[in-house]
């Protein structure tokens, strides 16, 4: 069995990878094991030094890599090269902060030398999605690296390439042989990986439907897991808003990565004071958004979709969706010609029930839902399964933090601007978003074993 890497602005094939067999998985669980006995015990100080010459290869390497991402799923390369930089970032920004976030801390107790000690848990199997290939992976290497766990990696079958450069760029920065193995294999093997001892934890970025089998599985093992799923990110404009600032934050949001990310502005909820001209404000600019083969036209804002298949599955969802109702403002067609890619589309009018609201759209797909007021507005954003990303738009920014904290039901939420993840914030969802966190101090200390030592006085 092998594993293919297909250029989808082309049907090239790129690559094809070998798959690991049952010898192949048995020797990575082994070396990662081992490797935790060794990593585990080195310094912070020596873990921050692989983790800096890791940021500073990613920096020298970023063309390459890019180039390697545009091929495999198609990102434009000047995206490439930023998601380069902010891998460079976390892995930086945890070689400053673990060793003091995980320091032991003392707590007064009476009669005893008491203290909590952040310990390694071991072997973390880290399951990444293809869409961001290199970020997914090296935001979840880095903290977990600097608390001393070591990583098994299982990368979509489509961006193997990508797990093999990072897997090398680490192994160039000085980690230990075996602290961060990437295993070739399909998903169907998961179960029996989260089943094996070696494995202390698991980690997935990916779909609901996903998510639900990692679950399972890990609960059957008794291990900890973090899932980090899909969205459906509403955006909320109300009365007040800034129109034209809220359709470009709107709108760059939606076409970040082509459309292809879970925290994507998705459904953007306007009341109906300012719908008409937020409306066209949108579909402007949307209309205005480049689209093109990355390799060919390194400038463009648009690739192709990662597989034609996703393309496929997007256009379905947005004739499912006209077909129940909603206007087609924009696009929605199938272009001709090689290469999965889907046109910017706007669907207006869209409401719960329709495949639009309802679902996730991993695509270049704005949904504009109108609402009567602030209050249905708020309620036609909490309503449907997901909760990872929200925000919201207003000229009083004093209740735009405060609707933001108390009323819209995610794990980030952001006012006048568009949701994003950073190194120093924790970042996850709620609902059939998942649960855990990863990035911030909390995504440092989620895969940790948070030890109580007392000694008797």
């Amino acid at each position: 069995m092998s594993l293919a890497s297909i250029d989808p602005a082309s049907g090239r094939l790129v690559a094809r990878w070998p798959a690991d067999g049952p010898a192949g998985i048995e020797a990575a669980l082994r070396r990662s094991a081992a490797a935790f006995a060794e990593w585990s015990r080195a310094s912070f100080e020596a873990r921050a030094g692989v983790l800096r010459r890791a940021a500073a290869l990613l920096r020298a390497e970023a063309d390459e890599h890019a180039r390697r991402m545009a091929e495999e799923m198609g990102k434009p390369l000047p995206q490439g090269r930023a998601e380069v930089e902010k891998c460079a970032w976390a892995c930086e920004h945890y070689a400053a902060i673990a060793a003091a976030e995980l320091a032991d801390q003392p707590v007064e107790t009476e009669g005893f030398a008491s203290h909590v000690a952040c310990l390694p848990l071991g072997p973390v199997l880290a399951i990444m999605p293809w869409n961001f290939p290199f970020w997914q992976v090296l935001r979840c290497a880095a903290p977990n690296l600097m608390a001393g766990n070591t990583l098994l990696l299982k990368h979509a079958s489509n961006v193997q390439g990508c797990a093999r450069a990072i897997e090398s760029l680490l192994r160039r920065a000085g980690l230990p042989e075996g602290a961060f193995v990437h295993v070739a294999v399909e998903g169907a093997a998961v179960a029996a990986l989260i089943a094996r001892p070696e494995i202390a934890a698991v980690t997935l970025t990916g779909s609901t439907q996903a998510g639900r089998a990692v679950g399972r599985a890990a609960g059957e093992a008794l291990k900890k897991s973090v899932l980090e799923l899909g969205g459906s990110d509403p955006y909320v404009v109300l009365a007040d808003a800034d129109v034209e600032r809220a359709a470009e934050s709107c709108v760059a949001s939606r076409l970040i990565n082509t459309g292809q990310s879970c925290i994507a502005a998705k459904r953007f909820i306007v009341v109906e004071a300012v719908r008409a001209g937020f409306t066209e404000a949108v579909v402007e600019r949307m209309r205005a958004a480049t689209q093109g083969p990355p390799l060919q036209q390194p400038d463009v804002a648009l690739g192709p979709q990662a597989r034609a298949d996703l393309r496929d599955e997007l256009h379905a969802q947005v004739e499912g969706s006209v077909a129940r109702g909603a206007r087609l403002l924009l696009g929605g067609r199938r272009p001709p010609g090689e290469g999965a890619f889907y046109p910017p589309t706007v669907l207006g009018d869209v409401r719960p029930g329709v495949p639009a609201f309802d679902e996730e759209t991993f695509g270049p797909v704005a949904a504009i839902v109108p609402a009567r007021d602030e209050e249905q507005a708020l309620a036609l954003a909490n309503a449907g399964g997901f909760g990872l990303g929200a925000a919201l738009f207003t000229a009083d920014t004093a209740r735009g933090a405060r609707l933001a904290a108390e009323r819209l039901e995610a794990g980030s939420v952001f006012v006048n601007d568009f949701v994003r993840s950073d190194p120093r914030l924790p970042f996850g969802g709620i609902k059939a978003s998942g649960y855990g966190r990863e990035l911030g101090t909390f995504g440092l200390r989620e895969f940790v074993n948070v030890k109580t030592v007392c000694v008797k006085r």
